[in-house]
């Protein structure tokens, strides 16, 4: 190799390992500054927290006070406050961590987003003691924020979920439900649609029953599903907060009310020419565009929430069966019939049929000659239950024994029944045992 060559070579090695002195001193300087080291920015008990102040960048701040143990909006207006959404907020409270410390001591805070914080959440304790909390900018990943305390120099990043639990709006924070009835102590339910006025109360078993327009039984699971759908009544608050003029020009569908120890809790429907529904509540000010299905729950008539099943007993173990020429009773695990056992699966088989025995309609009047007669004994001996099947034509119309009310039922319900009916046989002799 030429000298001169030599020489350019020598130069250029050491201009080389001069940049990698120097990255490795620039990445030495950055390391100093991050390290993988956790912080515990805050630690509050849970009963402390009285006060939440949440100041977002160029927003008005919403203020939280936790009162009788719950919270409510006092600002930017007094509203009631969703409990869970706050939770939400004093679960990072009770422990934040850091995720990694960034900067002991920053020399500029605007690199962070902190020098005009996009979030300032200043908590007050029972004490009067008070924390603040400023969170800035994203981090490069999107997968942080980059925050500090008030009281500390230190920056510190915390989990993108962290800062989006604290990121919320007053409509966020809200209490949305439009009804706030006990519904462990609901007593009654009224239902105004459908053009008819529909009362529900519960029985001494605590099931629902069709008080208005006549005594009825009730199936409990409609009743149910209505009362469900106005405790998940809930304002759709993303067209505003007050719909007032829509649900003034709406045409009304139904009027509910719920009553239980506090008082009646009332909500009126409407829904409009494009099919959207909007609310108003005794409970809450204003109205307010609520959901489809809460709208489609409560659009339902009389038939809609009458027992279509002919038979009660449900699930519960029958302890006697009637049908004609035969009664079978329950002995230990066995069933019996005139002191003979009975094949059990046969009779199961029947009760089965008997269970699931429906109405396709109801009917104001039906004639024809009696063509099967059951009687079901369940709930230990306490409820005996009767009905007896007509047939007129080509249909069959079923009766409880007591109630005027008629059950239409459909051919093969019936012919599944009458042979199940027939299906049944005696148990199986026992085979001797080998000696």
């Amino acid at each position: 190799m030429k000298p001169t060559g030599l020489i350019v070579a020598v130069a250029l090695l050491a201009a080389l390992g001069g940049v990698v002195w120097w990255s490795n001193k620039q990445q030495a300087s950055a390391d100093s500054k991050k390290t993988d080291t956790t912080a515990k920015l805050l630690a509050i008990p849970d009963d402390q927290i009285q006060n939440i102040r949440i100041k977002k960048a160029g927003a008005e701040a919403e203020d939280l006070v936790r009162e009788n143990g719950k919270w409510k909006l006092t600002g930017p207006k007094p509203l009631p406050a969703d409990q869970d959404a706050v939770s939400g907020i004093t679960s990072n409270l009770t422990a934040l961590n850091a995720d990694n410390v960034i900067d002991e001591k920053p020399t500029d805070l605007k690199q962070y987003g902190l020098a005009d914080p996009a979030l300032d959440i200043q908590v007050r304790r029972k004490d009067g003691k008070t924390d603040e909390l400023l969170i800035g900018d994203d981090t490069p990943t999107s997968s942080g924020a980059y925050a500090k305390l008030a009281s500390s120099p230190r920056v510190v990043t915390i989990a993108g979920f962290v800062k989006t639990s604290f990121d919320k709006s007053p409509n966020d924070l809200r209490d949305k439900r439009l009804m706030t009835f006990d519904q462990d102590k609901i007593t009654r339910v009224d239902l105004q649609a459908k053009g008819q006025s529909l009362e529900f109360g519960k029985d001494a078993q605590g099931e629902w029953q069709i008080l208005k327009p006549r005594p009825l039984r009730a199936d409990s699971s409609a009743v149910n599903g209505v009362v469900d759908k106005l405790r998940d009544a809930k304002m759709d608050l993303s067209g505003g907060e007050d719909a007032s003029k829509q649900f003034a020009s709406s045409s009304k569908v139904a009027v509910a009310t719920v009553a239980d120890a506090a008082g009646n809790h009332t909500l009126e429907v409407r829904k409009d020419k494009d099919k959207n529904y909007y609310a108003k509540s005794s409970d809450v000010a204003g109205a307010y565009k609520i959901a489809s299905d809460t709208g489609d729950g409560l659009d339902k008539g009389l038939d809609d929430f009458r027992n279509k099943k002919l038979f009660d007993f449900g699930f519960s173990d029958p302890g006697k069966v009637e049908v004609p020429g035969a009664v079978y009773e329950k002995s230990g695990d066995k069933w019996m019939s005139a002191g003979k056992a009975m094949d059990n699966s046969t009779v199961q088989s029947l009760i089965d049929k008997l269970r699931d025995l429906s109405a396709t309609k109801f009917v104001d009047t039906a004639a024809g000659q009696p063509v099967f007669t059951a009687a079901v004994t369940s709930n230990s001996g306490k409820r005996v239950e009767k009905v007896t099947i007509r047939k007129q034509g080509d249909q069959y119309f079923a009766q409880r024994e007591n109630e005027a009310s008629i059950y239409q039922i459909d051919a093969k319900s019936f012919d599944d029944l009458q042979s199940a009916a027939k299906a049944v046989k005696p148990a199986a002799a026992e085979q001797p045992k080998k000696k």
